[in-house]
């Protein structure tokens, strides 16, 4: 038929042009149902028919033919019926056959490219009809020429628009499958490129689509996966599906195996000293675990370094190559220990002769306790300044009050202990001691004015100078009455007067002395009070032996009971009260123990009557406290006060050091 023929594509309308295929291939049909085969005229017959040309097909017109019915008779056929007959009718028979056979849906099929477009490739596979490849499914589609052979699989003979459907990459996928399932077993090896994340895995392309599970990607957790797109490894074959096609595949199990191997031979070969190089796997608090290529090995935080690390990251990080000395080798267990400062020579070696006792050093704070700042004076060297070294004068608790880390400071060294790896540094002793010029500047019986800073069971602390402290026992409190605690004299921040009694630069102690401060009323006490001299006061106290009797201010006297009233007296209360007036007669005057005897009974006597006889000083024995008021009260009321949980006392003149205040 002029114009147009089977097999080429229309460029225009494209609707009528497929109806007209359709046309042709059911004429092909009835042609290959007819038990003779056509002849040429019938074919041509066939063809010119109006209603089977193919609308819109431009054809010659009928007007300016130049071939006449004569001229077409008078043309001798291209073919002759006998043509048809016997063995030629067979070979075209076994043609057709075998162009069914091969065209069939799912066959992978041999083509040439005969039209490269913008975004697919026109392919001609020798079938009715030329086939459509996707851009998409070639690697480099600026690379395919017309005129390349490439294989396709034939998807459909014919779609909705009478084409027939080709991928090149199935064909890809069945020609990959095929040569898996001929050359790869369940347990085998094989090469891929992880593609994608799937649900539950990776996708890996092998050459064909195979599952890899997540937990089948490293011997180690993964936290992200995503760090492997992209990347070609190495698997293992778990499981092959011959009826869905599917494809199992781990790594882990590939890495597992061969660390046994490689670990079985590691443990053969690696000895006590060695020097290995590994790749630094993961970091604890406590250490890192280094890959020895078969086995991991720990690399414990204190073998790090000479100096001080707090934390393994400081030193290492993940996936750093390291070279370490192997410390210990644990077959049984399969553990390995190792080193990194064992590289490197002890600073500790020479310790003594690079830092002796006395030197002057400087360093950098690179911890705090509250005990002391260690301080790195050296890599590898750290000294501990004590909070008891930082300061002479200031009474520091925590050392992070005056120092912080990173500070750079200057001590003294003022010990050296090389088998312990210890260094005792002190700050304070970079300065002056201002201890050493107390004794000079407050030298015994000097008055000096303080506040009261602090008090403890035993006294009182007064600051003399800021940072120096003087300490008043209770018992240098008061001349006239007995002190169980100083809160009783004294208030903190109270401002007093005192008196220096003891200067001991040594272990920096001042012992100050309130009463000595005031003048001593004892002293005439003795002149100013005779036996059986009458006198007035009031009674301040009771007890359960007598009454106390205040004669005048500080100075109180001691009425026992049996000196009350001539008449028995059971309680004193039932006779006495606090605040009341009496008169009674000084039975008694010890100055150096500080007691006065005092009789109520005695005053109502005549002076020529009254004479002291052993009866008056019954109540009165040696040793018994008269002027002890707190014990008066506590034998008076049958109460017991059980002594504090204080710590030991100092008195001024003892060598033991004062509790801190």
């Amino acid at each position: 038929m002029p114009g147009f023929f089977p097999g080429r594509r229309a460029t225009a309308r494209r609707p009528a042009l497929l109806a007209a295929r359709r046309k042709w291939a059911a004429c092909a049909r009835t042609v290959s149902d007819s038990p003779e085969p056509p002849t040429t005229i019938q074919i041509r017959r066939r063809a010119a028919r109006g209603p089977t040309r193919p609308p819109g097909v431009r054809t010659r017109p009928r007007a300016e033919s130049t071939m006449t019915t004569e001229h077409h008779k008078k043309q001798p056929l291209a073919a002759q019926p006998a043509d048809f007959a016997g063995d030629a009718r067979a070979s075209m028979a076994a043609k057709y056959e075998e162009t069914l056979h091969r065209f069939k849906e799912g066959a992978i099929v041999p083509g040439r490219v005969t039209e490269v477009r913008s975004n697919e490739v026109v392919v001609d596979i020798g079938y009715k009809s030329e086939g459509i490849v996707p851009g998409e499914e070639f690697k480099d589609l600026a690379a395919v020429k017309v005129g390349d052979t490439l294989e396709v699989l034939l998807e459909q003979t014919e779609n909705e628009d009478g084409e027939i459907v080709v991928s090149k990459q199935r064909a890809e996928q069945q020609r990959n499958w095929d040569r898996v399932l001929e050359t790869c077993t369940e347990g085998s090896l094989i090469s891929g490129s992880i593609v994608g994340r799937i649900k539950g895995g990776m996708l890996v392309d092998v050459g064909v689509d195979a599952f890899l599970p997540g937990s089948q990607l490293d011997v180690v957790p993964v936290k992200n996966p995503d760090d492997y797109l992209n990347r070609t490894l190495e698997f293992k074959i778990l499981k092959i599906n011959r009826e869905r096609r599917n494809l199992v595949v781990s790594r882990r199990e590939l890495l597992e195996e061969r660390r046994r191997d490689s670990k079985k031979k590691l443990l053969s070969e690696i000895q006590v000293g060695q020097l290995r190089k590994g790749v630094v796997k993961n970091l604890t608090d406590f250490g890192a675990f280094i890959d020895l290529n078969g086995m991991d090995g720990l690399l414990h935080v204190t073998d790090m370094s000479w100096g001080r690390v707090n934390h393994p990251s400081e030193v290492l990080s993940v996936g750093q190559e390291v070279e370490v000395m192997v410390l210990d080798v644990n077959l049984e267990k399969e553990r390995i220990s190792l080193g990194l400062k064992q590289k490197t020579r002890n600073p500790w070696d020479d310790i003594e002769s690079k830092f002796p006792i006395g030197r002057r050093v400087h360093g950098k704070v690179v911890n705090l306790m509250p005990y002391g700042a260690f301080v790195e004076i050296e890599e590898g060297i750290e000294g501990l300044v004590h909070v008891s070294e930082l300061s002479w004068t200031k009474r520091i608790a925590k050392a992070a009050d005056v120092l912080s880390v990173g500070q750079e400071v200057d001590a003294i060294v003022l010990a050296v202990n090389k088998d312990e790896q210890k260094i005792s540094l002190g700050i304070r002793q970079t300065e002056a001691n201002p201890w050493e010029r107390v004794r000079e500047k407050y030298p015994i019986g000097t008055r000096i004015t303080g506040k009261v800073r602090n008090f403890t069971n035993y006294g009182a602390f007064v600051e003399i100078v800021e940072g120096v402290d003087g300490m008043i026992h209770v018992s240098d409190m008061s001349w006239t009455r007995k002190v169980n605690h100083p809160s009783e004299v004294l208030k903190k921040g109270e401002a007093i007067e005192a008196v220096v009694l003891e200067v001991d630069a040594e272990n920096q102690r001042i012992s100050l002395g309130l009463k000595q401060a005031q003048a001593d009323p004892w002293a005439s006490i003795a002149a100013k009070y005779k036996v059986g001299q009458r006198v007035q006061g009031k009674v301040s106290k009771l007890a359960s032996f007598g009454a106390f009797v205040e004669i005048e201010e500080g100075i109180d006297g001691l009425v026992h009971i049996s000196q009350i009233s001539t008449e028995r007296v059971q309680k004193v209360k039932d006779v006495l009260q606090p605040g009341q007036t009496v008169e009674a007669r000084v039975i008694k005057v010890d100055a150096v123990e500080r007691r006065i005897g005092l009789s109520i009974k005695a005053a109502q006597m005549a002076d020529e009557d009254f004479h002291v006889d052993e009866s008056m000083l019954e109540g009165l024995l040696p040793g018994e406290s008269i002027v002890d008021v707190a014990g008066a009260f506590e034998a008076a009321f049958g109460v017991v006060t059980p002594p504090p949980e204080a710590p030991e006392e100092w008195r001024p003149g003892e060598k033991k050091e004062p509790p801190p205040a």
